[in-house]
């Protein structure tokens, strides 16, 4: 919960400082560039933030994916099966609606992929805030669909909205990929490599940078890097250890990722300067990015889970009900890193982009107002059924 604030508060400072009498500071000091240019890392401060520090967060949230999938709710296909149908859903509706809107509008048309994705580190940092008490399975049911939606909007830029990608780099990191997760497969096969006295972070460590900084030169966005390596670590512990490398790696590098690496990220992610307000709503760009993230989201993934629980064997978690899922979906349109990338890729207008990033803060803003009194109302509901469950004694219960 405090990482939710900190990352909250980060971006706050972020649109304050961006709009305020000191913007020209902020803006060096995100563009800033440093990194060995050999190696086509020399990256600007806030792309550090974005691709780099981000990683981190992808990778926590695949290591937690793996271990729902081996010990935890999405063991279960018909369970699993639900937040993926719902993903694709949030991802094709907000699109359609944007085109519709933008229909026949010439360059304004180019933007459909903007409302896709939803942000995971603030979808995630709102509902550790407002939905302290909800079953946690909706957590997982978030963290599947927005992973999903991403690696959908990421396929969407590689198609449509880059040159070319980069071949050799990318089953570069593929095959790293491969052998990152061989690695954690036998006991101590990392340390045998170079000797028994070579502990097996001192080799997956380097293995995980190189896996990123090829996947980062493929033109592929770098952080699906990490979700990928989240996804092999191993979660069953090996004789002779305490502990699996997934929970050892995610109780190292959480308190980091949260405390230190999100707020930073959001501190030079989210600085967007807001013009002219009037312009802006009614730039047909704008108004295809606000429905799209506040109503496509809602309606996609809401209706989509809805339907493929009548028209596929996939089912809702017990523990949840509908208005739970339509509070998440509502969530779900905080667009935010993705859908500034697509933005920019998009509009090479710099009013147009303007008012598509002012979009997708304002669209992003609703969302979380909306959800939050959505997911705010159900937590204090599940909380006084926790504290009446508490009060009723074994007898009453049987």
């Amino acid at each position: 919960m405090v990482g939710g604030f900190l990352l909250i508060g980060a971006a706050l400072v972020a649109v304050l400082w961006a709009n305020s009498p000191w913007s020209d500071a902020y803006e060096s000091v995100r563009s800033f560039s440093f990194g060995p240019e050999a190696l086509h890392l020399n990256l600007s401060v806030q792309a550090w933030a974005a691709d780099g520090l981000l990683t981190l967060f992808f990778f926590i949230v695949g290591n937690e994916l793996k271990q729902e999938f081996v010990h935890g709710e999405l063991r279960h296909p018909r369970r699993a099966l639900l937040p993926i149908v719902a993903a694709l859903c949030g991802v094709v509706l907000p699109a359609a609606i944007f085109a519709a809107i933008n229909f026949g509008q010439g360059e304004a048309a180019r933007g459909w992929g903007i409302p896709m994705a939803t942000d995971i580190a603030f979808a995630v940092a709102v509902l550790a805030v407002v939905g302290r008490h909800l079953p946690p399975a909706l957590r997982t049911f978030l963290l599947t669909l927005a992973i999903v939606d991403d690696l959908a909007a990421i396929v969407v830029i590689a198609v449509f909205y880059t040159e070319g990608l980069s071949w050799v780099p990318l089953l570069g990191a593929v095959g790293l990929l491969a052998v990152f997760g061989l690695l954690q497969r036998g006991t101590g096969v990392a340390a045998r490599l170079l000797g028994s006295r070579v502990p097996n972070w001192a080799v997956l460590v380097p293995l995980a940078v190189v896996i990123w900084a090829l996947m980062h030169a493929s033109g592929v966005h770098a952080t699906i890097a990490g979700a990928a390596m989240g996804l092999l670590m191993r979660t069953r512990t090996r004789p002779g250890e305490s502990t699996d490398p997934s929970y050892r790696a995610e109780h190292q590098l959480r308190p980091w990722v949260m405390g230190l690496a999100l707020p930073v990220f959001a501190l030079f992610s989210a600085g967007v300067v807001f013009g002219d307000l009037g312009s802006t709503l009614t730039d047909p760009v704008s108004l295809g990015i606000v429905a799209g993230l506040v109503g496509g989201k809602l309606i996609g993934i809401a209706g989509g889970s809805w339907l493929a629980t009548k028209l596929t064997p996939a089912e809702l978690n017990p523990t949840l009900r509908w208005i739970d899922i339509v509070g998440m979906s509502q969530l779900a349109g905080i667009g935010f890193t993705v859908s500034l990338l697509i933005s920019e890729l998009s509009f090479p207008d710099p009013v147009m982009l303007d008012h598509a990033k002012s979009a997708v803060i304002i669209a992003s803003v609703l969302a979380t107002a909306l959800a939050a009194i959505i997911l705010g109302l159900r937590s204090a509901h599940y909380r006084a059924q926790a504290d009446r469950d508490r009060l009723v004694s074994p007898a009453e219960r049987s």
